[in-house]
């Protein structure tokens, strides 16, 4: 699995590395009940603070899409997770911009002036 974090992008840390676990699952490339690999040695290879990773862990624990195991670490719980609140209000952004006219290529050129 790739495992890809920008230092210099707007996007803070431990929502890159949520984002990577998401990719994984969503590729196929991490399976429901595949370990992930321990929060510090994650932090090192990525050259972030362990809390970081954590963060993101918990993060995806609380959407469903890991779980924790005392003295087994993070697994994959589920290969979809619940829907985020982010993913309601994106549709709902969508929705909206059709009201108003916009089309896809108006919304991604917003988005990218927004990040």
């Amino acid at each position: 699995m790739r495992w890809v974090i920008d230092h210099t992008s707007r996007e803070l840390l431990p929502y890159q590395v949520a984002r990577c676990v998401r990719q994984g699952v969503a590729s196929g490339e991490l399976a429901v009940g595949e370990q992930l690999p321990p929060a510090a040695e994650l932090a090192e290879a990525l050259a972030v603070d362990r809390n970081t990773v954590l963060a993101a862990y918990r993060q995806l624990r609380d959407e469903g899409l890991l779980e924790f195991r005392r003295g087994r670490g993070a697994r994959v719980a589920s290969a979809v997770p619940e829907p985020s609140p982010v993913l309601h209000a994106a549709h709902a952004l969508v929705a909206e911009a059709r009201r108003h006219g916009l089309g896809r290529s108006d919304l991604i050129r917003l988005i990218e002036r927004l990040t």
